[in-house]
Formats: C-alpha cells, structure tokens, sequence
C-alpha cells in the first residue's frame, strides 16, 4: 500500500502546501490512466501495459485511488512504476493529494476489461452459446 509519505508530499523541495489541489472528476482519471498505459506501452512496456488497462482504477476517496490486480507479480510491476505514476497523474490532474494504493483482488472474475475481440466473443459465447452458429452462418470474423 503506497499512502503518501511528508517525503512525498515535499515534492522537488517546494512546500506542499503550495502545490495546486484542483478537484477532478473520475473521467479523467481515467482518461489520464489511459494515456500513461499506451504511453508504456509504445516504450515496450507490454506487461505494465497490460496490468494498467485490466481493470479500471477505482475512487475510494477524494485522492485515494486503488488498483486491484490479480498477482503479486503485477503489484511488484507496478509498485516499481508507480513514482512515476502518480507523478503524471499528480501534474496531469493539477493535485498532488492523489495517491495509489495497489492490491491483490479476492475476485479474479469481478471486472475485468477485455484485451481483445477475441476475449469478448469467448466470454459472450459462454453466456450465449447461440453465437458460434452466428457466427459460422454469417462467416464472421472475431479477430480484429
């Protein structure tokens, strides 16, 4: 659990009192989270992509934001990102309250964002098993 630190809150030496505390809506956490994903993921950094965009990150609090992840390999992964992290995400949000918090979830299944077209086809096709002959019949490609 990464809980801010006085260390971290005197940021570059500057008083953190000082630094700007804006309120920010939950979108665009998400849409800054989002940004930092693809951001790593075009430095090859396929892996921390892949823990970022899994699940969304969720609001506990006004700045407390917390990650579930499904291993301790992705928590090791991010924890060795995550200066970096909240960093962008303290400048990009002009708040530098926020904070993250990474944990093992207890639900594998609960929430999960699917990778590709191909994850959610399997996923749908448990629900309804009616789309595998839709998708012979209509010689559908799920792939993309």
């Amino acid at each position: 659990m990464m809980l801010p630190t006085e260390a971290e809150k005197q940021i570059s030496g500057l008083d953190s009192k000082n630094l700007p505390r804006n309120d920010f809506h939950f979108d665009d956490v998400k849409m800054h989270w989002r940004r930092y994903a693809n951001n790593m993921k075009s430095k090859g950094k396929e892996t921390f992509y892949n823990s970022m965009i899994k699940r969304e990150p969720k609001l506990k609090e006004d700045t407390h934001l917390l990650l579930e992840v499904d291993n301790q390999i992705q928590v090791d992964l991010i924890n060795a990102e995550i200066e970096d992290l909240i960093t962008y995400l303290r400048q990009s949000l002009k708040n530098y309250d926020v904070f993250l918090e990474v944990k093992i979830t207890n639900n594998q299944e609960e929430e999960v964002k699917f990778l590709n077209g191909k994850d959610k086809f399997n996923s749908l096709s448990r629900k309804y098993p009616n789309l595998h002959s839709l998708k012979s019949t209509f010689n559908l490609e799920i792939d993309y």
